[in-house]
C-alpha cells in the first residue's frame, strides 16, 4: 500500500522511502562534479581554446541557460508524469555532454556543456523536491544532507580535474564520468519513484503567488545566491592562475605541487576550487545535526556576513595562502544557506512547491548564468579579474541586507493553492 507523506503519495514502504533518499544521495555526487566543472576546467579550456575571460564567461551563460530549458522541462514532466523520468533523463542527457566535451573542436565543446547543463536542469530539482516531500519531518536536515553529496561531488571536479590535467587524462576521466551516470539510469530505473498527483483544486493563482513579498524575496534568493555560488567556485581558479608563479612560490604552493606532481599553473589553479567546495562540503555535513537546534534566519545571517568577509579576503589576496583562507572561509560560510532556502520554500508552499518550485530552480539556473558572465564582462572591461569579482560580493551583501528582518508568511496565499 501507498504511504502518505503531508498528502504525498509515495509507492512502497519506508524501505522504499530510504531507498529512493540513498539514490538520491548517490545522483547528487556526479550532479555536483558536473555543476562545478566549469571552475577548475575554465584555466585549462582558456588555454586550449585561446578563449578571452568574456568568451570564457560564455560557458557559464551557455550551461546555465541549458539548465533553465532542464528546469522548465523538469516542472512540466513533474506535474504529469511524476519523478521518475526527469531523474532518468537528467541523468543520461548528463552523460551525453560528459561523454562529447574532449571529442571535437571549441563548437562542440560548447555543446556539450549546453547537453549536460540541460541534464542538471532536470536532475537539481528533482532530486531536491523529491527529497523535501519524502522527508516532510526534518526536511533543512535532509536537504542539507543531500547536498554534502552535491559537495562531494564539486570537490572530486577539482581534484580529479586536477590530477588529470597533470598526467594527460581528461578525456579519461571525462568518459568515466559520462560511463557511471548510464549505469546509474539504469539501475534505478524500477524504483518507486513517487507518482504524478492527481489534485481536484484549482489551479495555482500565480497572480496571488506574485501579490506577496515573501514570493519575490525568495525569486531574489534563488537569482543572487546560486550565481554568487558560482561565480566564485567558477572563477577562483583562474584567479590564482593570474596571481602568477611567484603567488604560488611558497611552502603551500610547493606542497600542492608535489601533490599534483606538476607545478603547470593551470593545474594548480584547477585545484584552488577543491578548496571552496572542500569547506562548503564540510559544512554542510555539519549542519544537518546543528540545524535542528539553531534558528534558520540566524544561521543564513551568519553565513552572508561571513561569506562576505570571504569575498573581501579573496580581492585583497597576493599569495596562493590568502586564496586559500578566503576559499575556505566562504565555502564554509555558504555552507547551509541554499539547503535552508530550498526547505523553507517547500515549507511555506507545501505540495504546490512541486510547480512554483520550477519558478524559482529557473531563476537558480539564471544567476549563475548571469552573475559568473559578468565577472568575465567587468574583468575584460577592466582588465582585472579582481574587479571582475566584485559582482558576487555585491550579490552577497544585497542577500544579507534581504535576510536581517524576518519574512511574511503569506498563509492566505498557501492556502489557496494547496
Amino acid at each position: 500500500m501507498p504511504s502518505s507523506h503531508s498528502g504525498v503519495l509515495i509507492s512502497g514502504t519506508d524501505s522504499a522511502t530510504r531507498r529512493l533518499v540513498r539514490v538520491g544521495q548517490i545522483a547528487f555526487i556526479p550532479t555536483g562534479i558536473l555543476t562545478t566543472l566549469l571552475g577548475p576546467l575554465l584555466p585549462i579550456l582558456i588555454a586550449r581554446w585561446a578563449l578571452n575571460d568574456a568568451r570564457a564567461g560564455d560557458l557559464f551563460l551557455v550551461q546555465f541557460l541549458a539548465s533553465l530549458l532542464g528546469v522548465q522541462l523538469s516542472g512540466v514532466l513533474l506535474a504529469r508524469v511524476g519523478f521518475r523520468p526527469p531523474f532518468l533523463l537528467g541523468l543520461l542527457t548528463m552523460a551525453l555532454g560528459m561523454g562529447t566535451i574532449w571529442a571535437g573542436p571549441v563548437w562542440l565543446g560548447f555543446a556539450s556543456v549546453a547537453a549536460y547543463g540541460l541534464g542538471l536542469g532536470l536532475i537539481i530539482p528533482t532530486d531536491n523536491l523529491l527529497i523535501a516531500e519524502i522527508s516532510p519531518d526534518a526536511r533543512a536536515g535532509a536537504l542539507s544532507l543531500l547536498n554534502f553529496f552535491w559537495g562531494v561531488g564539486a570537490v572530486m571536479s577539482s581534484l580529479l580535474v586536477a590530477w588529470s590535467d597533470a598526467h594527460h587524462l581528461l578525456p579519461f576521466f571525462s568518459m568515466a564520468v559520462a560511463l557511471s551516470l548510464v549505469v546509474l539510469a539504469l539501475a534505478v530505473r524500477d524504483l518507486p519513484f513517487p507518482r504524478a498527483i492527481k489534485s481536484g483544486n484549482s489551479p495555482i493563482r500565480w497572480r496571488e503567488v506574485w501579490s506577496t513579498p515573501t514570493a519575490w524575496l525568495f525569486a531574489a534568493v534563488f537569482f543572487l545566491y546560486p550565481g554568487a555560488e558560482t561565480a566564485i567556485g567558477g572563477w577562483i581558479g583562474s584567479y590564482m592562475t593570474r596571481l602568477g608563479p611567484q603567488a604560488a612560490a611558497t611552502g603551500v604552493g610547493s606542497l600542492v605541487a608535489r601533490i599534483l606532481g606538476s607545478r603547470q599553473p593551470g593545474a594548480i589553479g584547477s585545484l584552488m576550487p577543491a578548496f571552496f567546495w572542500s569547506a562548503l562540503t564540510l559544512g554542510r555535513g555539519l549542519g544537518t545535526p546543528l540545524l535542528s537546534r539553531l534558528p534558520e534566519r540566524r544561521v543564513l545571517q551568519a553565513g552572508f556576513t561571513m561569506g562576505a568577509m570571504g569575498i573581501v579576503l579573496l580581492l585583497r589576496s597576493s599569495s596562493m595562502a590568502d586564496v586559500i583562507a578566503s576559499a575556505l572561509i566562504t565555502g564554509l560560510s555558504f555552507s547551509t544557506l541554499y539547503p535552508i532556502t530550498i526547505a523553507r520554500l517547500s515549507h511555506h508552499y507545501g505540495v504546490a512547491a512541486r510547480s512554483i518550485g520550477s519558478v524559482m530552480f529557473s531563476l537558480a539556473c539564471i544567476g549563475p548564468a548571469l552573475l559568473p558572465w559578468s565577472v568575465g564582462i567587468v574583468s575584460n572591461a577592466a582588465g582585472s579579474l579582481r574587479a571582475g569579482l566584485i559582482v558576487p560580493f555585491g550579490a552577497i551583501v544585497i542577500l544579507l541586507l534581504i535576510h536581517l528582518h524576518d519574512w511574511p508568511t503569506g498563509n492566505k496565499v498557501r492556502q489557496s493553492i494547496s
